[in-house]
């Protein structure tokens, strides 16, 4: 049903990833619907169309059924990360829309987006702030900083959740490293040939990793190879 799930409203397209089996949890559908992806689109492009869209600077936003993926597969650890001084990290958070979904999913975690781009991150703050999500709140509050995600960011971890939104040739060691213990992290691997894997830290510091299904991500790379100003 992927591809298949675009509505003309926020909530039509919600309704049709639930039916079509993409969202099977209420509270990932509530904090979607939250999230308004017309806020997170520009102009002239459909937001609720189920595919990927282009969002300036070489970057896109992802289509909405991996958006429901991620967020129901990374659901159990984002329950653990409803914390006081629960963290979670969104590398290449591109328009800010995941990283939305994030903080209405743990709402007392400290949400940090990172993007290379800074026209991106500066576009991804307005994006947020029209949606109506303040930035820096209280508990943990929400964070976007201009830095390389593959290198995560150290002073803001560990992290219960690490979101990768774009294709890494393999796994950053970085960001094993800052996954907390326990914690789990969703990201697309690969360069021609990619799949999304699951790599999980278990409260001893133990790492298992499994590959989940093939996609087709743009490249996490340099940012002067993604986009010269």
């Amino acid at each position: 049903m992927a591809w298949t799930c675009g509505g003309s409203s926020n909530d039509e397209l919600i309704d049709n990833l639930i039916r079509g089996g993409l969202i099977s949890s209420s509270k990932v559908a509530a904090a979607m619907r939250k999230v308004d992806r017309g806020h997170y689109v520009p102009r002239g492009r459909d937001p609720y169309e189920d595919s990927p869209q282009p969002i300036g600077f070489g970057a896109t936003i992802s289509a909405p059924h991996m958006h429901a993926h991620a967020a129901e597969n990374l659901l159990p650890s984002l329950v653990k990360a409803d914390i006081p001084g629960g963290a979670i990290l969104d590398v290449g958070s591109g328009s800010g829309y995941l990283t939305a979904v994030f903080h209405h999913l743990a709402p007392r975690a400290k949400v940090v987006g990172i993007d290379h781009i800074k026209g991106l991150v500066d576009q991804s703050i307005v994006n947020l702030k029209k949606d109506g999500v303040e930035l820096g709140a209280v508990e943990g509050g929400v964070h976007i900083i201009c830095g390389d995600g593959r290198l995560g960011s150290p002073e803001n971890a560990p992290f219960q959740i690490i979101h990768v939104g774009a294709a890494a040739p393999e796994i950053p060691p970085a960001l094993i490293e800052q996954l907390a213990k326990p914690g789990r992290m969703f990201i697309p691997v690969g360069d021609w040939s990619q799949d999304i894997w699951q790599i999980d830290k278990d409260e001893h510091g133990h790492v298992t990793k499994q590959k989940l299904f093939g996609v087709m991500y743009v490249p996490l790379t340099d940012a002067k190879k993604q986009w010269r100003e």
